[in-house]
């Protein structure tokens, strides 16, 4: 089973063999309503942790995703350019953004479980 992680930015990472992929929170596509634009990063860009790894626009905003973790990225989920609003539909699922080649799974341990960021974002209002 993949493992999820979770970062207060609202970002997941899920751990799929040496392959991670990224996205937005439930929490997080709520937040910023309907999902109107997306800008991804070219594949073999290198990202640090917390870098900035694409773009997401709403109605309401803009905001950037940033990389829960360093590494390479090897795919980027180009059916979002046409159709952003998966962003909102299917944030955990095929509303991905990218896939990471992980460099450095130490800063895995940094991010929150499922049960830690569900506490966390109980916390916010």
């Amino acid at each position: 089973m993949a493992e999820t992680r979770y970062t207060k930015d609202h970002e997941y990472i899920r751990i799929e063999g040496d392959t991670a992929v990224v996205g937005i929170t439930d929490y997080a596509q709520s937040q910023l309503g309907d999902v109107v634009f997306v800008e991804l990063p070219e594949i073999g860009k290198s990202v640090g942790k917390g870098d900035e790894a694409a773009v997401v626009e709403s109605v309401k905003a803009a905001s950037e995703v940033y990389a829960p973790v360093s590494g390479e990225v090897t795919a980027v989920n180009s059916a979002l350019e046409a159709s952003p609003g998966t962003v909102n539909e299917d944030p955990l699922g095929s509303g991905w953004f990218v896939k990471l080649r992980i460099s450095d799974a130490s800063e895995l341990s940094g991010l929150m479980s499922e049960d830690e960021y569900k506490a966390f974002v109980s916390t916010l209002s």
